[in-house]
């Protein structure tokens, strides 16, 4: 009983294990936020070794946005969230101050997302998810993958979405809150 038990919580923690060399902490628990710009009015906040923003100050959501933009990349973030939270990462964002699904690529996490085919895993309206995963009460790895026009995302490991799109090649790269809680405990990234 007790190798099966040891098996799975190795294959556990290797799951959250970040990447080797080659790649830049935007943000790691060491880290402060100067790398970011505030859009929206959350409390953003670091909070035991991690980004966390809880509570919304007014309507719309909130982003925490990159200072630098991004061609091709590769993104490693280890987030947690709660059942309700409204999150993810957008990236190739045109504009630093209005963020949306129509002028970047939003990798979703929302498990309770009133559409699940583009919930939690998905690339809103380009990559459909099916069937949808759930992040809630845990941490979870999303590593996202953009080369030219290909996207490709995966949760704990697992590919969610796949896709080949032109609509962005370079942008800004954003983290969302919406709603419930969301924690950001390491966000790196590496061109590709």
């Amino acid at each position: 009983m007790a190798a099966p038990l040891a098996t799975l919580c190795l294959a556990a923690c290797a799951q959250l294990s970040p990447p080797a060399h080659g790649w830049t902490a935007l943000f790691d628990s060491s880290s402060n936020l100067n790398g970011w710009t505030l859009v929206g009015d959350a409390n953003w906040r670091l909070q035991d070794g991690a980004i966390q923003a809880d509570l919304l100050r007014s309507k719309g959501p909130s982003y925490l946005v990159s200072k630098q933009t991004f061609t091709d990349q590769e993104i490693y973030a280890e987030i947690w969230v709660d059942t309700h939270t409204n999150s993810g990462i957008f990236i190739r964002c045109q504009d630093a101050q209005k963020i949306g699904a129509d002028s970047c690529y939003e990798i979703n996490v929302w498990d309770t997302r009133p559409d699940p085919s583009y919930g939690t895993g998905a690339i809103v309206d380009v990559a459909k998810v099916s069937p949808m995963p759930k992040a809630g009460g845990q941490w979870n790895t999303l590593e996202i993958k953009a080369k030219n026009n290909k996207l490709t995302v995966k949760l704990n490991g697992v590919v969610t979405a796949d896709a080949i799109d032109n609509k962005f090649s370079s942008g800004y790269m954003a983290l969302q809150f919406g709603s419930g809680v969301v924690k950001f405990r390491k966000v790196l990234t590496r061109p590709i």
